[in-house]
């Protein structure tokens, strides 16, 4: 083995090549190479950003199994992950929109309860973690109701913990 690199290396010294000269495909390679480790960081970043509240894809499928790919094969790699790349941004966008109007529902239910009846907003609706809820209801049930008297209530959050439970016992 060390005798082949040492041939090789005394060929190349002396200005001869054991095969023709492939730079312009290895820097177009190269380049192919960059552009899609730069989508897939992308790709990851977007799918970081939108993690609870959203399930993207974040996978890179394989060409063919392990090989060394050609440029051709490369071109198609970078082109459909730029294609789920512009998905993912427009699934982000159409999400973080909706996400707004929600937040303008809240506020509005928050203005004029009596206007939004028995409506209910969660904080996933609006994005944000946890459990919580709001609820437009009336202040004393049904009296309420006929009254007009309507509010917001904010629920608790998420259910108590119940642990883990006694075995049962064994019938005698």
């Amino acid at each position: 083995m060390a005798e082949t690199l040492e041939r090789t290396r005394t060929r190349q010294a002396a200005g001869g090549s054991s095969a023709p000269s492939r730079a312009p495909e290895r820097a177009a390679r190269e380049d192919l190479r960059r552009q899609i480790g730069k989508l897939e960081r992308e790709l990851g970043e977007l799918v970081g950003s939108a993690f609870p509240r959203l399930g993207l894809d974040c996978g890179v499928g394989a060409v063919g199994g392990p090989r060394v790919l050609a440029t051709g094969d490369l071109e198609r790699v970078r082109d459909a992950l730029a294609l789920r790349v512009g998905e993912a941004r427009a699934e982000l966008a159409r999400q973080a929109d909706l996400e707004e109007a929600n937040r303008g529902l809240l506020e509005s239910m928050i203005a004029a309860p009596e206007r939004h009846r028995f409506q209910i907003v969660s904080n996933l609706q609006i994005g944000e973690p946890g459990c919580g809820h709001w609820h437009s209801r009336p202040r004393w049930g049904i009296l309420g109701m006929l009254f007009g008297w309507w509010r917001v209530r904010v629920s608790s959050g998420c259910p108590l913990a119940e642990g883990p439970r006694p075995p049962e016992p064994l019938p005698s």
